[in-house]
C-alpha cells in the first residue's frame, strides 16, 4: 500500500508513503480538493527524527480504523517542517493561539481555503490524562465543521488575524516606540539583559530554566561576550558552567560525539536522543568561544569531538551536511546509544572498570535500567590509564557500529548546511586544524553549485535529488554569515562580493517598506494565507536578527552606511523585548552588545599572510570586521592604500582610518585595549 508520499524525496514524507492514510503533499492538488469538495483540511507537521511522531504514526496513521474517518471526513495533508519552515511558522502560531503550547507532530485543521480553525500536538490513541483521543478529536471536530460552520469560520478569521499581528509582537512600530539610539546602546544595556539572563540561570546544573532543558547556545555566547568586554567573572562562570556540564551530561554522545536535542531532565542525563546539524553547529561555535577564552582542554575535546561525528554521521561524499539522525532504532528511543555493564564487559574485558568507572557505568543502570554514558571526573592524572580509557571508548564506538543505526535524514537544507559552515569556520579558527577550513570551503563550493538558482529563485532551500522550494529569509541569513567567515579565513573577497549580491537579493525581495525588517518568504511565493516576520530567536536565531548583524559587518565592508543604519533601525524596534526576554532574543541580544562597544577594524597584509591570519584568528574578539590580502587592492575601503610588504603587518583602524601598522599579535591586542578601552579579560590569555 502507497499514498501520494511514495513520488517525495523528504524522508519524513517517505516514511508516511505507506500509511492507510491518504495523504497529500502540500500542493495545489490537495488544496483544489479541499476548495471543490468543501472539505476541511488536516494538516501533519512533523520531521523526520522527531520522536513523538513516529510515536503517533504507529498508534494512529499505521491504523485502518484512525485512517478511515481521516480519509472520510478531512484531505489529509502531510508535511515535512524541516522542508517547509514557512508553513510551520504559521499554523505553530495558530496552535499555540489555541492551546498555549506547542510542538510536533502539529496536527492543524484547516478550512477549505487553508485558513486554521483548530489544532493541537500529540493526541494519543484513547483518551488519557484529559487528554482526548485521537479518533475523538476526528470526529468531534467533522461534527463540528457540519454543523456549526458559520463558528469555524469566524475562528478561522480570527486566528488567521491573530498569526498575521503575531510577527509584529512587541516589535516598536514607530519611533517613540523605543529609546533614541543614543540613549539605548550603552553599556548599561547589556548590563540590564545580563542581569535578567542570570534570574533565570540554574547555577548548580547549568543552562536556564528547569526540564526540559535545551542547550541555549545564544544566551551562553552573550554572556562570554559579556565577560570579554566587563570581566564580569559572574557571567563568565555560567556560561562554562552550562557547557561543562552539557559535555560531562548524556546530552553529549560520550562515544561518538555530537550533541542530542534537548535534556528531558534538569541534569543533562536523559535526552531525546535525536541529534541535529543545526545544534551542533551552534554548539561548536558557542565551544569555540569559550575555547578561545580559556584554553580549556575539555572543551578542545568536545569540539574535536562533535566535528569527527559530523563527518562521521552527517557528511556526504560530496561535502554536503545531512539535517538529522533519528532518535529510535529497531522501534525504540535510544537503543543505538545505551549499554548495559555485561555488554561493557564482554567488549571491554579488562579495561572494563577503568571505563565503567569513568563513564558512569552500573550494573543497575541509570536510566531505564540502562546506562547513559556521562563523563563527570577529571581525566586519569596517569597517562597510560588515559591511553587506555582512549583505546576503550574507540573499541566501544567500533562495537556500536555494528548495532542497527537510528535513521538518517539525508536531505541537505541550506540554512543548516551554513551555520554547520561557520562552525568549521570557527573550530579552524580557534584550533587551527586546516580541515575544519577545507570542510567549510567544499560545503559553500557544493551550496554554490547545487542550490543556486537564477532570478527569485536565487537560491533554493533544499536539496533531495536535486534543488527544491526557494530559499528562505533563514536560509540566506545563514548564508551570507557564511561568506563573510569564508572570506576571514580564506582571504578570498569572492566570498564578500557573493555575500554582497546576496544581502541585495534579500533586500529586494524580502525586505518590509518601512520598518527595516525582513519577510520569511520572498514576494514571488503565492501559496501561503500570509507573509510573516520572524523575530523570536528559537532553536536557531532569527533570520531578521542575523540579518541585522550581516547588514552591520557588510555595512564596514563594503563602506555602505544605510546597510548599518537599517541594523540599527531594527533592533532599536526590539529593544523592549530583549530587554525583558533575553532568554527568547538571545542572537539580538548579543547584536545590542555588539552595538554598545565600538567595532574595531582589523587588518593583515603581506606577501604571505596565511599564518599571521591563522594566529590572529585564534583569538576572540567578538565583534569585529576583518580583512587579509596579499596584494594591493583597491576596490575595498579597508584593503585600499595598504602596504604589501614582505613580512606581514597588522592594521587597527577605527572608520578606516589605522593606526601606524604592527608586527606582532600581541602588540595589536594591546593596540585594541588601549584605542577601544576594552578590558581583555581573558581567563587564561597566552598574551
Amino acid at each position: 500500500m502507497t499514498n501520494r508520499l511514495a513520488g517525495e524525496t523528504s524522508p519524513y514524507l517517505l516514511q508516511h508513503s505507506h500509511n492507510p492514510v491518504d495523504w497529500y503533499p502540500w500542493g495545489e492538488e490537495a488544496l483544489e480538493r479541499a476548495s471543490r469538495e468543501g472539505k476541511p483540511i488536516l494538516v501533519s507537521i512533523g520531521y523526520a527524527a522527531c520522536h513523538w511522531c513516529h510515536v503517533m504514526e504507529r498508534e494512529s496513521f499505521e491504523d485502518p480504523d484512525t485512517a478511515r474517518i481521516m480519509n472520510e471526513h478531512f484531505v489529509n495533508i502531510k508535511i515535512d517542517r524541516e522542508e517547509r519552515p514557512d508553513l510551520d511558522h504559521i499554523y505553530m502560531d495558530a496552535v499555540q493561539a489555541i492551546t498555549g503550547s506547542g510542538g510536533w507532530p502539529l496536527n492543524v485543521f484547516l478550512t477549505p481555503d487553508a485558513r486554521p480553525f483548530y489544532g493541537g500536538t500529540y493526541f494519543p490513541p484513547r483518551s488519557l490524562h484529559n487528554r482526548p483521543s485521537w479518533k475523538e478529536v476526528l470526529t468531534g471536530v467533522a461534527r463540528s465543521y457540519r454543523e456549526r460552520k458559520a463558528e469555524v469560520e469566524q475562528q478561522a478569521g480570527n486566528l488567521t488575524r491573530h498569526v498575521a499581528m503575531a510577527g509584529s509582537f512587541g516589535i516598536g512600530q514607530e519611533p517613540s516606540a523605543a529609546p533614541a539610539e543614543d540613549n539605548l546602546f550603552t553599556p548599561e544595556l547589556p548590563d540590564r539583559i545580563k542581569d535578567q539572563l542570570l534570574v533565570s540561570a540554574d547555577r548548580l546544573e547549568g543552562g536556564f530554566g528547569g526540564a526540559p532543558k535545551f542547550p541555549q547556545t545564544f544566551s551562553i555566547r552573550f554572556l562570554l561576550h559579556n565577560y570579554y568586554f566587563t570581566g564580569d567573572r559572574e557571567a563568565l562562570g555560567q556560561a562554562l558552567l552550562s557547557l561543562e556540564k552539557m559535555i560531562a551530561g548524556g546530552i553529549f554522545d560520550q562515544l561518538g560525539g555530537g550533541f542530542a536535542r534537548y535534556s528531558t531532565d534538569s541534569e543533562w542525563l536523559a535526552p531525546h536522543f535525536e541529534k541535529m546539524l543545526y545544534d551542533n553547529a551552534l554548539l561548536v561555535i558557542a565551544l569555540c568561544e569559550a575555547y578561545q577564552l580559556t584554553g580549556e582542554l575539555r572543551l578542545r575535546r568536545a569540539i574535536e569531538l562533535t566535528m569527527s561525528c559530523i563527518d562521521r554521521e552527517f557528511t556526504s561524499p560530496e561535502g554536503a551536511f545531512y539535517s538529522s539522525m533519528d532518535a529510535d532504532s529497531e522501534g525504540v528511543e535510544g537503543k543505538y546509544y545505551v549499554w548495559d555493564r555485561d555488554e561493557v564487559d564482554a567488549v571491554l574485558g579488562g579495561d572494563a572498570e577503568l571505563f565503567c568507572t569513568y563513564f558512569g557505568v552500573t550494573a543497575e543502570g541509570n536510566w531505564e535500567d540502562k546506562n547513559i554514558l556521562t563523563r563527570r571526573m577529571e581525566p586519569p592524572a596517569d597517562p597510560a590509564d588515559a591511553d587506555r580509557l582512549e583505546k576503550a571508548r574507540l573499541r566501544l564506538l567500533a562495537h556500536r557500529d555494528t548495532r542497527v543505526r537510528p535513521a538518517l535524514d539525508d536531505k541537505i537544507l541550506l540554512g543548516w548546511n551554513a551555520l554547520m559552515d561557520i562552525a568549521c569556520c570557527r573550530a579552524y579558527g580557534a584550533l587551527g586544524t586546516e580541515a575544519y577550513r577545507e570542510r567549510a570551503v567544499r560545503n559553500m563550493a557544493f551550496l554554490r553549485a547545487r542550490l543556486k538558482g537564477e532570478g527569485i529563485h536565487f537560491y533554493y532551500h533544499v536539496y533531495k535529488d536535486g534543488p527544491r522550494i526557494p530559499a528562505f529569509l533563514d536560509d540566506y541569513a545563514s548564508l551570507v554569515g557564511a561568506l563573510l567567515e569564508l572570506q576571514e579565513v580564506t582571504g578570498d573577497t569572492a566570498y564578500l562580493e557573493e555575500a554582497r549580491a546576496t544581502m541585495e537579493a534579500v533586500i529586494d525581495h524580502f525586505g518590509e517598506n518601512g520598518t527595516g525588517f525582513f519577510y520569511f518568504t520572498h514576494d514571488g511565493q503565492q501559496d501561503l494565507i500570509l507573509r510573516k516576520k520572524e523575530v523570536y530567536d528559537g532553536a536557531i536565531p532569527s533570520g531578521n536578527s542575523m540579518m541585522a548583524f550581516n547588514l552591520l559587518i557588510l555595512s564596514r565592508l563594503l563602506d555602505i552606511p544605510t546597510w548599518a543604519d537599517r541594523c540599527r533601525q531594527m533592533a532599536t524596534a526590539m529593544e523592549r523585548m530583549v530587554t525583558g526576554y533575553p532568554g527568547s532574543f538571545g542572537n539580538w541580544a548579543t547584536l545590542f552588545q555588539a552595538l554598545t562597544y565600538t567595532i574595531p577594524e582589523i587588518v593583515i597584509t603581506g606577501k604571505r599572510p596565511e599564518n599571521a591570519r591563522k594566529e590572529f584568528l585564534r583569538q576572540l574578539i567578538p565583534y569585529r570586521v576583518f580583512q587579509s590580502s596579499s596584494r594591493e587592492n583597491t576596490h575595498y575601503p579597508l584593503l585600499r592604500n595598504r602596504p604589501i610588504g614582505e613580512a606581514p603587518q597588522f592594521f587597527l583602524c577605527e572608520n578606516y582610518t589605522c593606526q601606524l601598522p604592527v608586527n606582532q599579535l600581541s602588540a595589536l591586542i594591546r593596540l585594541i585595549e588601549n584605542v577601544h578601552k576594552i578590558p581583555l579579560n581573558s581567563y587564561n590569555n597566552p598574551l
